[in-house]
């Protein structure tokens, strides 16, 4: 169960790095069809190397966090390879017309050694498990000096048939004005690409910087699970309280 290299390579590029400036994600339809997607999260619930942690524990929530160690598991360590090479010539733009001097590596190995350098030692991909009643609050992963600015999420159960509720929420605080929240449309092994934690925006004056965090909104029924990768790890010291960025 990988995803082929073509299969990224075929996707319209241009279109969804124009997706990201002006709405600050992009959805992938079907990108795993709907056995693959079953079959990943069954496996979420029986896995001895994930790191289970309770949301409820953070105050991020209800539901749990299903960690993967360093070394993910496939499809997942292929996913993170392949998107980050797509994904570093847009961080790599934003960063530009921000005025920002960091330039991102175009592969991801050398990416990851920069964060072993700087101590950001804590992988933060993960699976969420998520049953009637639990949500994650709005947060963004921003923790340590070398963030990338996209990641991927993905959903591997039906809405509507494995659960209803659940919808992926997203919020973009701009200078003096109110939060915009967005609900990000998913069905069963769609993926989609999204802001971490701040992207640029064309205002008349010329780019300035938005800031942007997610959440899950409460389950209504049934059981949600889906899968977050992020491309950067959090610093070391920060493992114990798996420390985010919680919304105010």
């Amino acid at each position: 169960m990988t995803l082929s290299v073509n299969t990224l390579d075929k996707l319209d590029w241009s279109a969804l790095a124009a997706q990201l400036d002006s709405e600050g994600y992009a959805v992938l339809p079907r990108l795993l069809d709907a056995d693959e997607a079953r079959l990943l999260a069954r496996e979420a619930g029986t896995s001895d190397a994930l790191r289970r942690v309770s949301l409820d524990s953070l105050d991020l929530g209800r539901g749990d966090l299903l960690y993967f160690d360093a070394l993910l598991p496939q499809p997942w360590a292929q996913w993170r390879t392949e998107f980050y090479r797509q994904l570093a010539s847009v961080a790599n733009r934003w960063n530009e017309v921000l005025g920002m001097p960091y330039r991102f590596p175009a592969k991801l190995d050398a990416f990851a050694e920069r964060n072993r350098r700087a101590g950001q030692t804590w992988a933060q991909s993960h699976l969420n498990r998520l049953g009637t009643d639990d949500y994650l609050a709005l947060h963004q992963r921003s923790d340590g000096e070398h963030v990338f600015p996209l990641q991927v999420v993905a959903l591997l159960t039906a809405p509507g048939k494995d659960f209803t509720g659940g919808d992926l929420v997203l919020t973009e605080q701009r200078p003096r004005m109110q939060s915009r929240p967005t609900v990000v449309p998913l069905g069963l092994g769609d993926a989609a690409i999204i802001a971490t934690a701040q992207r640029p925006f064309k205002g008349s004056s010329g780019y300035y910087r938005v800031n942007l965090r997610h959440a899950i909104s409460r389950v209504r029924s049934g059981e949600r699970v889906g899968v977050e990768l992020s491309f950067h790890d959090a610093p070391y010291a920060a493992n114990d309280q798996h420390t985010f960025d919680l919304d105010a």
